[in-house]
């Protein structure tokens, strides 16, 4: 009864999460406590035996809250018309690296739900193959919206790159152009169930309670951005645990097949290279693969956009401040000039990535990947808080549960966006806690050191 009522739980707080955000008001603190009562829950249930189906129990109630975001048009953001638009624009033939959406040429692939201003006879006067200016105002006037189109950014060329493209257009496949991105909010409900059930068997392979699948599957996080936004960090944070189950099982080539289609998906999945580079074995293969199977996905589409296959990626770059020296790290920002931030945060990614070559063999590779990941958001603390997704995932997998108010942490500051400083004190505060937690786990390890340190010195 214990488990029933809380599917039940987890259920409401997804619907009402979902409920709240689209009745025009922002569900930070619905969707913080939310998240709170779900680990509760979690806690509680895996305080008493595990019965015979408890991965179909977790997964079923996955499952179930995930519906609430079928119901209603993507909330957080606009994501899912820009993949609407790409999927379609490539069963059309072309390329949405060498075509804006405002482009006249692709002006018969215009419907009403992505152009509600603008029918396949209307002409815009954009045309030609896209140009990205390197000026932050420039590129801020070229990226803005267009109220004749849902798609956000209509001016310039997709960022996604190959996997998500080819996810896009698989879709666009078997979705009708009047159902809009709802094809997408099932394809993203879907994988989000499959996680689900992915991480609950690699749990109990592990002989780790498989409930604690519930903390992905069951999160209010997950239900507002996979099923209800479609993003497509959901399909980057499959691949990346798929990655991590086979590199446990010494699966090297096969791991890095898939953290090369996790980087193919959302770029940041490259950040965890470093955790799977066996130096001290003098072992490469999951790193060199990754790597080529990235490159190797981007060469169909070099061959016909050529140069253009870079797509926006320098734009948004710009708009992030990593171009011009300034960068996006709200927590940096707090103490350090414009001018220092990108160099101070360059020099944290490199000791983060050294440790993570170190620590390779030292513990297990998902929770290298879990400090891995929630660090680079800690420390980059990007403007979109469902980056975070592949790192609730890994959280679970690693048992790491610590990590878990980052993401949370991160809708706080997107509702605060404008507000630097108390963006800063947020993600500032997140990781205080995060660090709070790891020194009180490593505390007698920590204590054992200092005390050979302080005999060393006697002697």
């Amino acid at each position: 009864m214990r488990g029933v009522a809380g599917g039940l739980v987890a259920i409401a707080i997804s619907a009402g999460v979902v409920a709240a955000a689209a009745a025009g008001w922002w569900p930070n603190l619905v969707l913080v406590v939310g998240c709170l009562v779900v680990g509760g829950v979690g806690w509680l249930l895996v305080r008493r035996p595990a019965g015979a189906h408890v991965v179909l129990g977790v997964v079923a109630v996955a499952a179930l809250c995930q519906v609430p975001g079928l119901l209603s048009a993507p909330i957080t953001s606009t994501d899912a018309y820009r993949y609407v638009w790409d999927g379609r624009v490539q069963l059309s033939g072309s390329s949405p690296y060498s075509h804006v959406p405002l482009a006249d040429e692709l002006a018969g692939l215009r419907d009403p739900v992505l152009f509600p201003g603008l029918s396949p006879a209307d002409r815009t006067g954009v045309t030609g193959p896209p140009s990205v200016p390197h000026n932050p105002a420039a590129v801020a006037a070229l990226s803005a919206d267009d109220s004749r189109t849902r798609i956000n950014r209509p001016r310039v060329p997709t960022i996604y790159p190959p996997v998500a493209q080819a996810y896009f257009a698989a879709v666009a496949l078997v979705t009708p152009w009047s159902a809009g991105t709802f094809g997408l909010q099932v394809a993203a409900a879907a994988l989000a169930v499959a996680l689900t059930a992915l991480l609950a068997l690699e749990l109990k392979r592990r002989d780790r309670d498989p409930r604690w699948a519930l903390l992905w599957g069951w999160s209010p996080i997950v239900a507002l951005e996979a099923s209800s936004a479609a993003h497509v960090d959901v399909l980057a944070a499959v691949f990346i645990v798929a990655a991590v189950s086979l590199a446990t099982r010494r699966r090297p080539v096969l791991a890095g097949l898939l953290l090369g289609a996790a980087a193919a998906t959302k770029l940041l999945p490259l950040l965890l290279l470093p955790a799977f580079t066996a130096v001290r074995r003098r072992d490469l293969r999951t790193p060199l693969v990754a790597v080529g199977t990235l490159a190797a996905s981007y060469l169909p589409h070099l061959l016909a956009a050529g140069a253009l296959v870079i797509g926006f990626l320098p734009g948004y770059l710009t708009q992030e401040g990593f171009s011009d020296g300034s960068s996006r790290s709200a927590i940096l920002a707090l103490v350090l000039p414009p001018e220092a931030r990108q160099l101070a945060a360059g020099l944290l990614a490199v000791t983060l990535a050294v440790l993570a070559l170190h620590r390779h063999d030292r513990e297990p590779i998902a929770v290298t990947c879990c400090w891995l990941y929630g660090a680079a958001l800690l420390i980059t603390t990007p403007t979109y808080p469902w980056y975070g997704l592949p790192l609730i995932a890994l959280a679970v997998l690693a048992n790491r549960f610590e990590w878990l108010v980052v993401p949370a942490a991160a809708y706080l500051a997107y509702a605060s966006f404008g507000h630097d400083d108390r963006q800063g004190l947020i993600y500032l505060t997140a990781a205080v806690m995060v660090l709070s937690v790891i020194t009180v786990r490593h505390r007698p390890v920590l204590q054992n050191r200092f005390d050979e340190l302080v005999g060393a010195r006697q002697h």
